[in-house]
């Protein structure tokens, strides 16, 4: 209102820019502003496939079909198959392509079933002293070998990185391009966490083949030797979102040489928040690659993504699509006061054996350096691993971890996806994480490649939100359920219950279980 009474008192013909009540104003001459033409939406609608089609002009073709399936493999009957993937961890299989639905390849039981055209693998793979794929390679490799979109659902520990790295090393050298004609990086894996980003690259080490090379790019590391390294030519580009989004946007990395993509732990990249990153690294990645997704769930958000940039994939999955702890591992869980927490931990890190090794999961950074400094004054070897640690002392962490330098690790959720360490005996949650997905991922830790683990848990009256789902898990792995546990359970129901009913009178007040 005052600055209409200023513009009509001063008796100048003056052009304002806003027109809300309450809000600053800008007052600005005619002259000053001549008017911009507008975006004309509608055309650029209709002539979004023609500006597609531009974009993506002069690129060089692409093979996706390398696929040889042997003798044994083709000979194996619906019933065998069948038999077979019920005995190998319940396999389940679907085309999710609409219309006419595809055959499902048979599995493959050796590794010569399917790599004995490529000897050099068959080479790495006999060094390494594996003696058979596991179930989810052994129904991934057909699939992807076809050049089919897959994706992948199995628990971690369960061989989804050479899922899909050696189908992508054989699809990388066998395009009917050369690397110099191809104009940059030919396949790009997209993972979560740093920790997850060089586990990633050392398996592209361990089974280098002819002379692919492979660098990882990460936040936290060193930036301008990463866009050295880019700049000069490599095959498989190994990255955390943001870090590639950054080098994208500053044009350091050409994206639209990538024919092979994968999207690993897909699940735990949406729940970092990564997805606006993602959308914007795959509009510069050409639309006709292969693309391979992996996850260990298979919520809403990452149906989603799947549906958004996989075409007419297939599904695999190991288990089964509901949430399942791994069956290797025992669960004890403990319903327990805030304030016994610490002497309950004390007790089981002295109780602990010679041999043992534990991950002790904490809720919050700076209760991971309190209990990792407390151990230090009594003279126990432990090290510790949290997003606010440098890049340097996280990895010397997981080293000091992997190589029994320590044999207690506390640390935050950053180290319950993907890491590879498969001596861990124990799992200990001194605080209940955030969510029951997070839970199975934390005892996914233990009972690794064929071993057993044991995982205590200990829940205190504010998790009571989670206790149903708890009993949930602990009931399908036939686990002990505490009885304390299920009491928890139904009083958050019927407090629940009773917030229900109050919302149409008040908004109650948040009451404790102690109240209830």
């Amino acid at each position: 209102m005052l600055i209409d009474d200023a513009v009509t008192r001063s008796g100048q013909n003056y052009i304002r820019s806003g027109t809300e009540k309450g809000r600053t104003l800008d007052v600005v001459k005619p002259e000053n502003n001549p008017k911009k033409p507008g975006i004309n939406w509608a055309s650029l609608r209709e002539n979004r496939a023609k500006y597609e089609a531009m974009k993506w002009a002069g690129l060089p073709p692409i093979e996706k079909n390398f696929y040889k399936e042997s003798p044994r493999t083709a000979s194996m009957s619906p019933e065998e198959v069948e038999v077979w993937r019920k005995e190998n961890n319940n396999i389940v299989c679907d085309d999710l392509k609409e219309g006419e639905k595809r055959c499902i390849p048979n599995p493959v039981c050796t590794f010569e079933d399917v790599f004995e055209h490529y000897p050099d693998i068959m080479a790495n793979i006999r060094k390494v002293g594996f003696q058979k794929p596991t179930p989810i390679q052994s129904q991934a490799w057909p699939i992807i070998l076809q050049g089919i979109d897959l994706i992948g659902i199995a628990q971690t520990g369960t061989g989804k990185t050479l899922a899909y790295l050696l189908p992508g090393f054989i699809h990388l050298t066998s395009q009917p391009v050369s690397q110099n004609e191809r104009g940059g990086p030919g396949m790009l894996v997209l993972a979560p966490t740093r920790e997850l980003a060089l586990q990633v690259e050392a398996e592209c080490s361990k089974y280098a083949y002819k002379g692919i090379k492979s660098v990882c790019i990460y936040g936290g590391g060193d930036r301008k030797g990463q866009i050295n390294l880019v700049t000069k030519g490599v095959d498989i580009v190994i990255a955390t979102p943001g870090r590639l989004n950054d080098l994208q946007m500053n044009n350091f990395i050409n994206l639209k040489s990538i024919t092979y993509l994968v999207l690993d732990e897909a699940d735990r990249m949406l729940d970092m928040g990564f997805e606006p990153q993602i959308m914007k690294i795959l509009i510069d990645v050409r639309p006709d690659r292969q693309t391979t997704m992996t996850s260990a769930t298979w919520p809403d958000g990452v149906r989603r993504l799947a549906k958004s940039y996989l075409k007419n994939p297939m599904i695999v999955y190991v288990g089964t699509l509901d949430l399942a702890a791994v069956n290797t591992v025992e669960q004890k869980v403990l319903v327990v006061l805030e304030g016994e927490k610490r002497a309950l931990m004390q007790h089981f890190v002295d109780s602990m054996k010679p041999k043992d090794k534990v991950i002790i999961f904490v809720g919050k950074k700076n209760t991971v350096d309190d209990i990792a400094s407390n151990f230090g004054l009594q003279g126990i070897p432990v090290q510790s691993l949290h997003g606010n640690r440098e890049q340097y002392d996280r990895e010397q962490a997981l080293d000091d971890f992997k190589k029994g330098r320590v044999r207690i690790l506390v640390a935050t959720d950053l180290a319950s996806r993907g890491l590879d360490v498969h001596d861990i005996t124990h799992i200990f949650n001194f605080d209940f994480p955030r969510n029951i997905e997070e839970y199975v991922h934390r005892i996914g830790r233990t009972g690794r490649a064929g071993r057993t683990g044991v995982a205590l848990t200990l829940v205190t009256e504010h998790d009571w939100r989670v206790a149903s789902e708890l009993i949930e898990i602990l009931e399908r792995a036939n686990q002990v359920v505490p009885h304390q546990l299920v009491a928890m359970a139904e009083r958050y129901k019927q407090f629940q219950i009773r917030k229900e009913t109050e919302k149409g009178v008040r908004r109650p007040q948040r009451k404790s279980p102690h109240q209830l």
